[in-house]
């Protein structure tokens, strides 16, 4: 007769784990261990030790701004101020503009992350600690591009600083933990894991791959610490997917690889972040591509076109090459390469592995900022114009870099828009380029200011914007 055997559940559950064991190669048994919880008391440890080591470092972002309301056109009436008086007619207004969001002690010295996008457009900034403690702040650097902005505390006592992960190392479906401060109520700890790396096309930001995380981020959480189990920041949680508003568990948060970048740029005294000039300009590949390219899936970036004398012609790039890793990490698509570069080291040299020919080639491309060819001449436009209330630079590759544009295109590039100015409401919009006023090129910003000078009925502007030439007429 044969015998039955019998297991229990943790026997079962040990025996799969030792089969687990014994199958997996050397290099993968020396990876930290990732392992099933086998008992209830396994199952009741707590994540405290991580917040306490993490949780004093991230902090609340309170910004401000007072706005003035416009003149009360009544205030001339003779009437209404027969029977009203003054009563604030002819008094401009205040309204105090303000914004919420999170942020994290980076460094000892009163560094602080948060998203640019909770500070944009503030004039005052305080930072607020769990223990009730507030300090104001400066802001040392905004970073549109990565919706990244460093704030330097004007009291930096007592201060607990969190150090940055590497985010590389970070895999799906590793334990993670969000903290900020959620629709204000104060600061909030959340639990989840890694749900998917290397997200692009989320809409904030370029030169961008997320992690996306199903730990609770709601608004308010931006700007805040999203760690590991070592108590360390792999990235800084700054969007969510939601219909609601609230959190539908999707999450993203910008990787500590950028934010590395963005802190050692303000750390060096710079106003804006220092990157690798690329110097060629990239397209997603298509599937139809991708197949008569002979390859099974439509990954990688397509060059469509080279800067003269750039970093990648020198390095031997070429236009219909299709870009598939950097320094052995695969990129999908031209978010996720913009990505890869920005963070490698300025001074060194980035590998990339290319599809030409059918062949795949590695060339290397030095690693060097973006060059000012010449000076950029900014001009603020004033007067009955169409472009009133925009300044205007003299392209060069230095300023295209800073504002994500193609240094390739001819024209003015517009830098700056004047809330509210005949240029805002007409729609122009900041990194425009304009090419041609009334059929007449425009190379430098000068010679804008000098084509608004003449009195006309009517402007023709040609504008090119995302890779795109518009030509728009507007009443003189």
């Amino acid at each position: 007769m044969q015998r039955k055997a019998t297991f229990t559940r943790g026997a079962l559950l040990a025996a799969a784990l030792t089969a687990l064991t014994v199958a997996v190669s050397p290099a993968a048994a020396q990876a930290p261990l990732r392992q099933v919880p086998e008992s209830r008391q396994e199952m009741s440890l707590s994540f405290a030790g991580v917040v306490k080591k993490s949780a004093g470092a991230v902090v609340n972002v309170y910004g401000a701004r007072v706005e003035k309301q416009p003149r009360n056109p009544f205030m001339d009436d003779p009437f209404f101020r027969r029977f009203f008086g003054d009563r604030g007619f002819g008094v401009p207004q205040e309204r105090v503009q303000r914004s919420l969001g999170s942020g994290v002690v980076v460094d000892a010295s009163g560094l602080v992350v948060t998203n640019n996008h909770v500070i944009e457009g503030m004039s005052e900034v305080k930072v607020a600690f769990a223990d009730k403690r507030e300090v104001e702040a400066t802001i040392l650097l905004r970073d549109p591009r990565t919706d990244l902005a460093v704030l330097k505390l004007k009291t930096a006592k007592d201060l607990v600083a969190i150090e940055l992960a590497d985010s590389d190392k970070v895999e799906i479906g590793d334990i993670v933990l969000a903290i900020g401060n959620p629709f204000g109520v104060g600061q909030t700890v959340t639990q989840g894991i890694v749900s998917a790396l290397a997200r692009t096309q989320i809409g904030v930001g370029d030169a961008q791959s997320f992690i996306q995380t199903d730990a609770a981020i709601n608004p308010g959480n931006s700007g805040g610490a999203l760690v590991d189990m070592q108590g360390r920041v792999i990235g800084i949680n700054t969007a969510i997917f939601s219909r609601s508003g609230g959190s539908h568990g999707i999450g993203f948060a910008i990787p500590a690889a950028m934010v590395r970048v963005v802190v050692e740029s303000a750390k060096s005294g710079a106003t804006t972040v220092r990157r690798p000039w690329f110097g060629a300009r990239l397209q997603a590949l298509t599937a139809d591509v991708a197949d008569g390219l002979g390859l099974d899936r439509p990954a990688g970036s397509v060059v469509a076109g080279v800067v003269e004398k750039g970093p990648a012609a020198e390095g031997g790039l070429r236009r219909s090459d299709v870009i598939l890793a950097v320094d052995g990490f695969a990129v999908d698509d031209p978010e996720s390469f913009g990505y890869r570069f920005a963070t490698r080291p300025l001074g060194g040299v980035a590998t990339l592995t290319v599809l030409r020919s059918g062949k795949r080639v590695v060339l290397p491309v030095k690693l060097v900022p973006a060059p000012e060819l010449r000076p950029r001449e900014p001009v603020t436009l004033a007067g009955r114009t169409p472009l009133s209330g925009i300044t205007v630079m003299n392209l060069s590759p230095a300023l295209a870099e800073e504002l994500a544009i193609d240094a390739g295109t001819e024209g003015v590039v517009v830098a700056e828009i004047e809330e509210g100015s005949t240029a805002a409401r007409v729609g122009f919009q900041k990194g425009d380029i304009i090419q041609a006023l009334n059929g007449e090129a425009m190379t430098r910003s000068r010679d804008v200011e000098a084509a608004l000078k003449e009195r006309k009925r009517s402007w023709e502007v040609t504008i090119s914007r995302g890779g795109q030439s518009v030509t728009s007429v507007f009443p003189g």
